[in-house]
């Protein structure tokens, strides 16, 4: 796909065929993460594909959607809090970063024809005591990763100039 029609064609999917994703796939998804820019190239991240069913029921305990359970792999973004850079006044910016590659690692997957949907709504603690993180990691997103049951319906936007300036 080319690449602004990956950007477009990109949509937060909730239901998900039962089909396997081909590891070459996955290969390719985790070549995009690796290319992803981090503050000073510290890369204070680690991206696990989860297919394990135990380790999926895990996450699903913690966030309990239903949809979220019919997905055949979950994505886990984990962040190293103390790996990554920080900001002047000494706040970390993991977040940012794993926001970076993880918007990688979903563009990826659209290219290679498979959905995704972002979730941040969990509760970290909770999450990273059911996967076993410990500090100074965290898990900071999670996306169920499969093919879409359908395909996804239009979504408005905003106009552009009301998003996007040019200041001279």
């Amino acid at each position: 796909m080319e690449f602004h029609d990956v950007i477009k064609n990109r949509r937060s999917c909730r239901e998900f065929k039962k089909d396997p994703i081909p590891e070459d796939a996955l290969k390719r998804i985790g070549e995009a993460v690796e290319c992803a820019p981090s503050a000073c190239n510290l890369q204070p991240w680690s991206f696990r594909i989860v297919l394990n069913s135990e380790l999926k029921q895990k996450i699903c305990g913690v966030y309990s959607r239903d949809w979220l359970k019919d997905a055949p792999a979950i994505i886990v973004a984990l962040g190293n809090m103390k790996e990554c850079w920080m900001r002047p006044e000494g706040n970390p910016i993991a977040d940012i970063d794993i926001g970076i590659a993880m918007e990688h690692a979903v563009l990826a997957a659209t290219a290679e024809g498979l959905a995704t949907c972002w979730i941040c709504a969990y509760e970290m603690e909770k999450m990273n005591h059911a996967l076993n993180i410990i500090p100074p990691w965290k898990v900071l997103a999670i996306s169920p990763l499969g093919y879409a049951a359908k395909a996804p319906k239009p979504i408005e936007r905003k106009p552009l100039n009301s998003i996007f300036q040019v200041l001279n």
